[in-house]
């Protein structure tokens, strides 16, 4: 059954459909998320956001739920709130642009919920479940997901730029 559901996802028609239009719904709420920050008056500062995440962690009877996450978000991303601003900004319009333009769908969608599950590791629930859920299918469905934008002549091209040149034995480069 599973199985059977993957093989519609990746293959049919009708799903790259739906597929377009949950991409253009996830893809419109990142790129407005992260252009909001990018053309915020005074500029994007993610300091107050990883402040609270360390002060008030996820926690279950008093234990942190994520110490790794805890540990990495107080001794490297709070330090490097800077670069931070700039991933998290770039990030969300780049992954926005991504998504409704059709191009490195799987990537972007990637890395859509790898910034979802950052966040909710933070301790943040807001739409970032909702997101994740989206996402998958997308994710889940391969070349198809993109088969209705940029990805239809971008990822055969990168197939053959790729593909070892049968010739000298090299890299299509």
């Amino acid at each position: 059954m599973i199985a059977l559901a993957v093989t519609w996802l990746r293959e049919n028609v009708y799903a790259s459909v739906l597929l377009l239009l949950a991409r253009l719904y996830i893809g419109w709420n990142w790129l407005q998320a992260g252009w909001h920050k990018i053309t915020q008056e005074g500029g994007f500062h993610a300091d107050n956001f990883l402040q609270k995440a360390v002060e008030n962690p996820v926690k279950s009877s008093d234990e942190l739920v994520y110490p790794i996450y805890h540990a990495f978000l107080q001794h490297f991303a709070l330090p490097n709130a800077e670069l931070f601003n700039l991933l998290v900004s770039w990030g969300e319009v780049l992954v926005g642009l991504g998504l409704i333009l059709g191009c490195l769908t799987t990537a972007a969608g990637f890395f859509g919920m790898m910034m979802n599950f950052a966040f909710m590791f933070a301790g943040t629930v807001s739409t970032n479940p909702w997101m994740i859920l989206f996402t998958l299918f997308i994710v889940f469905s391969g070349r198809n997901a993109g088969a209705i934008g940029i990805d239809r002549y971008l990822l055969p091209l990168m197939k053959n730029r790729f593909t070892k040149s049968k010739s000298n034995g090299s890299l299509g480069f």
